[in-house]
């Protein structure tokens, strides 16, 4: 009775209200899915076991049946034969074997009505051990996403990457910088040239 208890527990159990109130919910899934597959094996070598008594009561009912007629035949001979004492006789055996089929069959049927119960049960447990089986592998999912989100805020803790954007905008600027001084020198050195050519221009009239 035991197992059927834990049976009907894990049935009737709420996974998701478990793994909600578990601390370490990975682990509590996979302690479920233990114990239901356990159970499904213990469940199903029963409901084996079962079913051979349940032909071995079929071949034992059949077997008692044939006895009540072979009694009944035997009366009916004795009867015809004047020999009331027999035919008595050959009744109270088909009466005993009638109550043998009557106390058979009705275990037969308690337990046929078991062996229902249990596959309809077993059919839920399946459902169950399914459902637990995909919290297992959605915790697993949440588990790696949390992991790879944790790798990169570690990654951009050590590499502060705010710190390198403001570096390389530094080192723009520097360069916008040099490339401004570049500009004011060619400009200047423009300027320079113009002036030098104007002033020959100057000599030369005064020459001619």
């Amino acid at each position: 009775m035991g197992m059927f208890t834990r049976f009907a527990d894990i049935i009737n159990a709420n996974i998701n209200s478990m793994l909600d109130k578990a601390e370490h919910p990975e682990k509590m899934i996979r302690l479920i899915i233990q114990e239901m597959e356990e159970t499904l094996v213990e469940v199903r070598a029963t409901a084996a076991k079962h079913i051979a008594e349940k032909k071995t009561m079929q071949r034992q009912i059949d077997a008692l049946t044939k006895a009540i007629a072979h009694w009944q035949q035997k009366a009916e001979l004795a009867v015809s034969k004047g020999r009331d004492d027999l035919a008595k006789s050959a009744l109270v055996e088909k009466q005993k074997n009638a109550e043998q089929v009557a106390q058979l069959q009705e275990e037969f049927d308690k337990l046929d009505e078991f062996l229902q119960a249990v596959q309809d049960d077993g059919q839920r447990l399946q459902q169950k051990l399914a459902e637990a089986k995909r919290r297992q592998e959605a915790l697993l999912l949440r588990e790696e996403s949390a992991v790879v989100r944790l790798k990169v805020r570690e990654k951009a803790t050590r590499y502060n990457i705010d710190d390198a954007i403001s570096r390389f905008e530094r080192y723009q600027e520097k360069i916008d910088r040099v490339e401004a001084e570049v500009e004011a020198y060619d400009i200047t050195h423009a300027n320079n040239d113009l002036e030098s050519q104007i002033r020959a221009l100057e000599t030369d009239e005064s020459i001619d």
